[in-house]
């Protein structure tokens, strides 16, 4: 397991967790970030968010295509409006193609056909170019019939060396 107590870190998280049991689960704020997974990233501490403020949907890359389920049930469901894409500098989805990582994954396991069947059938959505990758999103976003439009949609790159977010789109 992680070299982390995770049993002590929530015994001291919940000691102190005061009233936040009765927040609302519609986010204050009607708000939507989706960003990527990587560790390095707190979106809630960048954006000046506080718990009950926004959703905030993770996946590799922080890519739109993963997170419209999520997207659509926080809107449909619990009233959220605007939508923050937050991708990322030295992001990991720039170093790989899915060929790549697919022979990678085909190569751990030689001769098992079910991996190989598996790891053929996904899109891992690497992609070459940070802001490019942003308007991507923004636009799918933008176009699809189910992605409600009365907020904004609005795209982002998070610089990791500094801190900073600037608008893409």
């Amino acid at each position: 397991m992680a070299e982390v107590d995770f049993k002590q870190a929530n015994e001291s998280y919940a000691a102190s967790f005061g009233d936040n049991g009765k927040l609302s689960i519609p986010p204050s704020k009607r708000l939507v970030v989706v960003t990527c997974m990587d560790a390095r990233l707190n979106p809630e501490e960048f954006l000046g968010l506080n718990l009950g403020e926004a959703h905030i949907i993770r996946n590799a890359g922080g890519l739109a295509k993963e997170s419209l389920r999520s997207i659509i049930i926080s809107q449909r469901l619990l009233g959220t409006k605007d939508v923050l894409v937050i991708h990322h500098s030295d992001c990991g989805m720039l170093t790989f193609s899915d060929e790549q990582l697919r022979s990678k994954i085909i190569n751990a396991h030689p001769g098992n056909t079910d991996v190989s069947e598996a790891v053929n059938d996904l899109q891992f959505g690497p992609f070459p170019d940070l802001d490019e990758s942003v308007k991507d999103d923004i636009a799918f976003l933008k176009n699809h019939p189910l992605v409600l439009k009365e907020g904004n949609i609005t795209g982002w790159v998070y610089e990791v060396e500094t801190g900073n977010v600037r608008e893409v789109v």
